[in-house]
């Protein structure tokens, strides 16, 4: 079964899913050079595994007897070695490919889509665990899907979180149910058009046995929305989340799942960290974490879902090409005040200048947290939902997460 296996590898970014797949190679007896232009990337168990690591230099020498070039997510497709690879005929797979190609067969549900994909794909796996069955949470959350490749058991179901990053460069990966929840402007300033990166997003359903896609979006498949009856009213709050529980239900639904399963997950999954998570009450103020949210469109169903109380919104962060000018234009009445923080706090503010809104250049997050709880009062609340990425300040979104839940914690 292993016989797609190359003699040699290149393995390129040295992330979570880098290392995942340079282990999983090396244990099969491939001979696997992995290279990061970071200088400071920690080789660890790679060195070890007799995985060659080669740091701070991407040289095309690095594919010479190259049979196979395994990308993490965070490559770019335009990267000098990658377009090196194509040009001479070597297979570039993103890591999940990898992983799918090590699995003895399980049950695999994808799910993408812009906004909400991390709830839903462990909503859905909360629901498998309802039903009683085996499952394994993985991909874009939590765990590479090559590391669970490596322990799963046969028979054991799969939901995998696919970002756009990873689905361009699959190649034979098929879901048993494939599940687009939405599709809105992201990432272009990876993928430099809307038409790119959705292109990306609907390979999701390449080869997909049951497709499950919002309703209206003129796809073919299984619809859903918001409004759709349920087995059961979600725990998680929002209209945004309401609908995420019907893309859950009818993935499960197409999975085979029974109703009173689907039920029970519904009323009893908390949530994920950093999206909408409640990290203290204090003197009648909320303080949400909603770090998650790297996009506008994230940012307006995060600010949607607290019906009349005040919201004191904390924005900004490292920038993605998007336009600004939509998110402000709707924001919600019950926004009191909003503070600015990191590399597209420029950006944000020529939007809210034009929306009519007023603002802070608060500069960064312990400084926004400590505004904003100044001005809070009994009812309000604090959200932090960026509608950026976190790369100007923070290693990822969790950092920035963990760095609010941290200042808020600390509030006297």
């Amino acid at each position: 079964m292993d016989d797609w296996l190359p003699r040699r590898a290149l393995v390129l970014g040295l992330a979570r899913s880098g290392r995942a797949s340079a282990l999983a190679l090396a244990r099969r007896g491939v001979e696997v050079v992995a290279a990061d232009r970071s200088a400071s990337a920690d080789p660890g168990r790679l060195a070890a595994a007799g995985v060659e690591v080669r740091l701070g230099n991407e040289e095309e020498s690095l594919l010479e007897g190259v049979e196979l070039v395994v990308k993490s997510p965070g490559v770019p497709g335009e990267s000098p070695l990658v377009a090196a690879a194509r040009a001479r005929g070597v297979p570039v797979w993103s890591e999940v490919e990898l992983g799918y190609r090590l699995l003895p067969g399980n049950p695999f549900i994808g799910v993408t889509g812009t906004n909400g994909k991390t709830t839903t794909t462990e909503l859905l796996g909360a629901i498998l665990r309802a039903a009683g069955r085996r499952v394994e949470v993985a991909g874009n959350v939590g765990v590479a899907l090559t590391e669970v490749a490596e322990s799963i058991e046969p028979g054991a179901s799969i939901v995998c979180e696919l970002s756009s990053f990873q689905l361009e460069d699959i190649d034979s990966l098929a879901c048993d149910v494939a599940v687009l929840l939405n599709l809105e402007p992201d990432h272009l300033d990876r993928h430099g058009t809307f038409e790119a990166y959705r292109e990306s997003k609907l390979r999701i359903f390449e080869r997909a046995r049951a497709k499950v896609v919002p309703r209206g979006s003129g796809l073919d498949g299984i619809e859903f929305a918001a409004d759709d009856p349920l087995p059961a009213e979600p725990l998680i709050p929002g209209e945004h989340n309401r609908e995420n529980a019907a893309a859950a239900t009818a993935a499960a639904r197409a999975a085979g799942v029974e109703d009173a399963a689907i039920a029970e997950a519904l009323r009893t999954f908390a949530g994920v960290p950093h999206r909408l998570e409640l990290v203290r009450e204090l003197r009648g103020v909320r303080y949400v974490n909603d770090s998650k949210a790297t996009n506008a469109a994230a940012a307006r169903r995060g600010a949607a879902s607290y019906g009349d109380a005040g919201l004191r919104l904390i924005l900004g962060g490292s920038t993605k090409g998007e336009d600004f000018g939509e998110f402000a234009r709707e924001l919600p009445q019950t926004v009191r005040s909003i503070y600015l923080i990191g590399e597209s706090a420029g950006d944000l503010a020529a939007a809210l200048d034009a929306a009519g809104h007023a603002y802070v250049n608060a500069g960064d997050l312990q400084h926004a947290v400590a505004l904003a709880a100044s001005d809070a009062q009994d009812g309000d609340v604090v959200l932090l939902s960026p509608a950026s990425a976190s790369y100007d300040q923070f290693d990822n979104f969790e950092h920035r997460g963990e760095v609010f839940r941290r200042i808020v914690e600390e509030l006297q």
